[in-house]
């Protein structure tokens, strides 16, 4: 038999995850933009990063690993760039208030680009390419991770899942936006197949021996040892290109450790600083103003112009049609804005869990 499933209506998950940043002590306005992260991502379908991530959020707060006040200072600026230290506060309210300043800079003179150091987990990656789409212009961010993929050849975990994130308006009102990580399967993935208790696809993971591995509980424990790694886009060796998901990856931690003298590679496991464990990472954001090139109503009908034309190239027998990226995400959250946002069983026992240590007896799940 199968477990039982419940919807909750976005707007009470919002909340409740913006009262539970509230009462571990982070101000108001920055819980606002945590939640806006978390219910965006669930809203667009992106379960691994949503209120998935709340209870790993909560138990690092707890644990001292991040700073409730969000402290970010400005270690240099110039007209289109900026390097901003972090100081391990909440990665969400730092990568919202870096691209801010991306944008403000790309409004200006065309082009905003600004780096972070000392930053922690900023949920999904494409939340901050929309915010350059919503202003008409071109967003990218990226951010590196704890070690998960190996390098062509390899087998021990030294880059993270390095989402490389870019996004762009259009005519339509759905936008372009690829948001994916650098490996097949990124580790919010597996933990999701752990909680419904189903494999990962095959091809996707291999142990310290190089032999694949599908248990999504083993994955995970493995992962902790440093004895599992996630194959990059491409997959295993050079047969399918693997090379190419191990290069991006790379790439990306260039661009969010090498312009910031930030924290790379092993490190990001975590550090000590005076008898307590951090869990730095770096981001980079770009944001290009298309009306410092053609205009943005020309960019925006050549950009819509290339969505249409994909959509409409060809299709394979049996296939109903061709998406373009974004535009699944787009419809989802429509559909989980009317439905609501599913909970599982193990979901339900972490919002249990906060609910009753933190006196959220106002909300009234049905679970």
């Amino acid at each position: 038999m199968s477990e039982e499933i419940y919807y909750i209506d976005a707007k009470i998950l919002e909340s409740f995850m913006r009262d539970v940043f509230t009462k571990l002590g982070v101000p108001e306005d920055d819980a606002n933009i945590i939640a806006e992260v978390l219910i965006t991502s669930d809203l667009r379908g992106i379960e691994s990063h949503g209120v998935q991530r709340c209870k790993m959020y909560y138990d690092r707060i707890k644990a001292g690993i991040y700073e409730v006040n969000t402290k970010i200072d400005i270690v240099k600026e110039g007209p289109t760039t900026a390097l901003l230290d972090g100081n391990c506060g909440m990665g969400h309210v730092i990568a919202y208030k870096a691209m801010t300043m991306a944008i403000k800079k790309a409004k200006e003179y065309g082009l905003g680009a600004v780096a972070v150091r000392n930053s922690t987990h900023f949920g999904i990656a494409g939340f901050y390419s929309l915010m350059a789409i919503k202003e008409g212009m071109i967003g990218l961010s990226v951010t590196n991770a704890r070690p998960s993929i190996p390098p062509t050849f390899g087998v021990e975990p030294m880059l993270g899942t390095n989402p490389l994130t870019f996004g762009a308006p259009t005519d339509e009102v759905i936008p372009f936006l690829i948001d994916a990580a650098t490996s097949i399967i990124q580790r919010g993935k597996v933990e999701m197949y752990d909680r419904i208790k189903k494999p990962v696809p095959e091809n996707t993971v291999i142990d310290e021996k190089g032999e694949i591995l599908t248990d999504a509980t083993k994955i995970l424990a493995k992962m902790l040892e440093r004895k599992a790694a996630l194959l990059p886009v491409g997959g295993k060796g050079e047969d399918t290109a693997g090379y190419k998901g191990y290069g991006y990856a790379t790439i990306v931690e260039l661009l969010s450790a090498a312009l910031q003298e930030g924290i790379y590679l092993r490190d990001t496991l975590g550090i000590e600083e005076d008898g307590q464990k951090r869990l730095k990472v770096g981001h980079f954001f770009l944001v290009i103003n298309p009306e410092s090139f053609i205009g943005i109503d020309s960019f925006k009908k050549t950009a819509g112009n290339i969505m249409r034309d994909l959509r409409n190239s060809p299709k394979e027998p049996g296939q109903e049609r061709i998406y373009t990226a974004g535009e699944k995400e787009f419809y989802a959250e429509k559909t989980n804005r009317e439905k609501g946002i599913p909970l599982n069983k193990s979901l339900q026992n972490d919002l249990k869990i906060m609910q009753k240590e933190l006196g959220l007896d106002k909300y009234k799940f049905p679970f």
